[in-house]
């Protein structure tokens, strides 16, 4: 097999997306997955593309921003390369205001997000009656509705990338193997993947935490989606909605789904009564990789020449995609240094030296 100018272990959003960034400029690229493309933490139902709030403000939320602006831009192209469809669309997003202090906060935030956002989305109060059955319970019967949250099949995306890569001639291949040899090596291996960083690197990185998430057969697809209490509801363009997730430090099997997902698509029901009757046509559940310093790991690998590390996209992995393949490929290809400092695996490793100290 030809040697490539970059090769990607792991075909998850990190992975593919990268991938396709530098096909897209002109380098040639292979994805190792070891088992399927989207068989990891990217491979679920949920898909939510989602700011944090707009204040205090950060790096970290900048990048965000950026990556959810640049995905319009992102999936189009993915999009008209692939023939087929990512189930990405921007449809704004729903929270209950629970409290009259809930309201106050939202109303500075949204001053804070015309100050921060630049006009890429919009974070304002609305009543919960103009979104008739489709609102969440909210006891003050007001909402906030931000315009800079979009939707993405998870899926559908995953196939799409895998699609575009393709017909840029770019590689897949699954299955186990140590690579084919490239100019550039990048890590993008979710969980296990930290875990081998952690090895090589004798120091603290992050860890793994499971998540598992349902689909419903439901029709809802012009309507935002939701996050009521840590819960995502999320509606696609095929029928479906996804709920999800939860968040788990302590387990046992990595894919399987028990009570604690039922409990959530209860609270989903209760949030949305309408949501009641939808049946259960899905059930999911990966561990995704969170770093200890919650923001992603990118950049060199700090002991291994000509490799390089994108890891740590947890929760937030597909609305960073577009954000992350760019810096990415600019660090791989030109050699330019775009990474923000607190996302370095030098910055980590300072990080944890100074924690254990």
């Amino acid at each position: 097999m030809r040697k490539s100018d970059v090769e990607i272990f792991g075909a998850g959003i990190f992975g593919l997306s990268i991938a396709f960034e530098c096909l897209r400029r002109g380098a040639s690229a292979r994805v190792i997955e070891k088992r399927r493309v989207g068989s990891g933490a990217s491979g679920g139902f949920v898909g939510a593309l989602s700011p944090h709030a707009p204040d205090p403000w950060n790096e970290k939320k900048q990048f965000q921003l950026n990556s959810l602006i640049e995905s319009d831009a992102f999936w189009k192209n993915v999009e008209a390369c692939a023939g087929e469809s990512s189930g990405y669309r921007r449809i704004g997003r729903l929270q209950p205001l629970a409290t009259e202090r809930a309201i106050n906060r939202a109303k500075a935030y949204a001053e804070k997000s015309r100050e921060n956002w630049l006009g890429g989305g919009s974070w304002n109060l609305v009543e919960a009656a103009e979104f008739g059955s489709w609102a969440p319970h909210t006891p003050t019967g007001w909402l906030v509705f931000d315009s800079l949250s979009a939707r993405i099949n998870p899926r559908r995306s995953l196939s799409a990338l895998a699609a575009a890569i393709a017909n840029l001639s770019g590689e897949i291949v699954e299955g186990e193997t140590n690579g084919f040899g490239a100019k550039s090596t990048i890590l993008a291996t979710g969980w296990e993947g930290l875990a081998d960083l952690e090895e090589q690197l004798g120091i603290r990185i992050g860890r793994g935490e499971k998540g598992q998430a349902a689909l419903l057969d439901h029709r809802a697809e012009n309507n935002p989606q939701i996050y009521a209490d840590g819960l995502h509801i999320v509606p696609h363009e095929d029928g479906t909605v996804g709920i999800g997730s939860t968040s788990e430090r302590e387990f046992e099997d990595a894919g399987s789904t028990d009570e604690r997902l039922n409990s959530l698509i209860a609270a989903a029901a209760q949030s949305v009564p309408r949501l009641r009757n939808a049946t259960v046509i899905g059930k999911w559940a990966s561990v995704r990789p969170r770093a200890d310093s919650r923001s992603p790991l990118l950049g060199r690998h700090p002991k291994l020449d000509s490799t390089y590390v994108a890891n740590g996209g947890f929760k937030i992995g597909y609305g960073l995609a577009p954000r992350v393949a760019k810096v990415m490929a600019d660090l791989v290809l030109d050699g330019f240094e775009g990474i923000p400092e607190s996302f370095t695996l030098e910055r980590s490793a300072m990080n944890s030296k100074q924690a254990a100290a």
